[in-house]
Formats: C-alpha cells, structure tokens, sequence
C-alpha cells in the first residue's frame, strides 16, 4: 500500500456540542483508500463523537465531511441509510446484534435489507461468519455467545456487504485480552485481503498498533499524529 493512499473519508474543522458541552472543536482528519486509521485519546476527548459524524449517524454543528467528494454531512436521511447499507460498516462495542436473531440471520440482514434473496444472503453470511473463525456460531442468538463470540458475529455483519469503510467505536472495550487480540487479527486480515478502510476508535494501545497510523484527540481536536511501524 502507498503511504499516501487516495483520500476516502474527510473531514474538516468540525464542530460538534452537546447542551454546553463541545465534544468537536474543530477536529480534521482524512481517512485514506484501503488505510487502518487508530483514533486514540482519554475519555471524552470526542473520540465516539468523531465517528458518528464521520459514518453519517450524527451530524457536526459546523465543518463538513466528504465521502469521495460526496458531502455526507448535509445528505438527505434516505442517501445516508444507502451509504451505511452498501458503503459503510459499524461495529459498536457491545455488537448491538438483533437479540431475537441467530447468528446467521444477524449476518444476513444487511443483504436482505439491500435486496437479497433470503437463500443467497444465508449463504454469503455463512462465508463471512467462516473467515471470522464463527462458523459454529450460526445457529446461536446473541444471548447465547460469549462477549468475543458475539463480536466476530459483528464483525462480519458489517463487513458483508462488502463496504470501502468499516467505523469501529471501541469493538474490543468490552472484551477481554486474548479475545481482543483474536477479533482484531481476524479484522485486520480481513480488511487488508478485501482493501476495506478501517476506522477504529480505542483508547487500548495493543489495539492502535494494529493500525498504519494514529491520531490522538484530546479536547475534541487532533492533538498528535503518530506512523507505526
């Protein structure tokens, strides 16, 4: 990969504040084609707030964030919900899997909600819950899988649809070393064979090591920029 890959994601001076509360203070930043991008700093820097702004969840008070040119920030609802169905990728902490779902029809959902047959997306999810080492979690429930279990089941949900960017808020806070260690290995490797942008959120430095770089936030603006090895 180049070091200077084709801006994908950007944003610039955004702004974003909560009652009295900046979360954003004129933070930029540029996530490149194919990049692993950490964003890293201590809680209530603006680190969630920055994703969600990014991934088109929420929008900033002021600033603008462009996705291949196209300005995420002011698009209608409808544009948005096709972007996060075909181009984007979310994964949260805690997974925020459909509780009344299998493993297997999590996985599946975004195809069928983007057209699939239930047959031909059953399949796809199959594959993709395979290459994140879940294959013999299909038939379970979110309930009934352990906190790594149910985060690869996550993992792959986001990755299906084959997106250029996945968002990852924290996806191994809420477990604990040697899982953190496996779900990242799989995202990693699997987001470098398919070139998916990962933007990934973590105040774990095991975590931000995994990435080509990383940009510190303190006080809702970028405060360092660090290139890993």
């Amino acid at each position: 990969m180049s070091n200077h890959p084709a801006p994908l994601v950007v944003a610039r001076d955004l702004v974003k504040v909560y009652g009295r509360t900046p979360a954003l203070r004129g933070a930029s930043l540029e996530l490149g084609a194919g990049e692993i991008l950490a964003v890293t700093g201590p809680s209530g820097s603006g680190k969630s707030t920055l994703l969600h702004c990014l991934a088109g969840i929420d929008r900033p008070d002021t600033g603008s964030v462009t996705y291949r040119g196209e300005r995420v920030d002011t698009l209608p609802e409808r544009r948005l919900s096709e972007l996060r169905r075909s181009d984007f990728g979310v994964v949260f902490q805690f997974g925020q899997l459909v509780p009344e779902l299998t493993a297997l029809d999590n996985v599946a959902l975004p195809l069928m909600l983007a057209g699939s047959t239930r047959g031909a997306a059953q399949e796809s999810a199959a594959c993709w819950l395979d290459r994140f080492g879940a294959a013999d979690q299909g038939a379970l429930r979110p309930g009934e899988m352990s906190g790594g279990q149910a985060q690869r089941v996550a993992l792959a949900r986001a990755l299906v649809t084959g997106p250029a960017v996945v968002f990852a808020d924290e996806p191994t806070g809420a477990l604990d070393s040697l899982a953190a260690e496996q779900v990242m290995t799989a995202l990693m490797r699997t987001a470098r064979e398919s070139g998916t942008a990962v933007l990934v959120i973590t105040h774990d430095a095991q975590v931000a090591a995994y990435a080509d770089r990383e940009v510190r936030l303190r006080d809702g603006a970028p405060a360092g920029l660090e290139v890993n090895a």
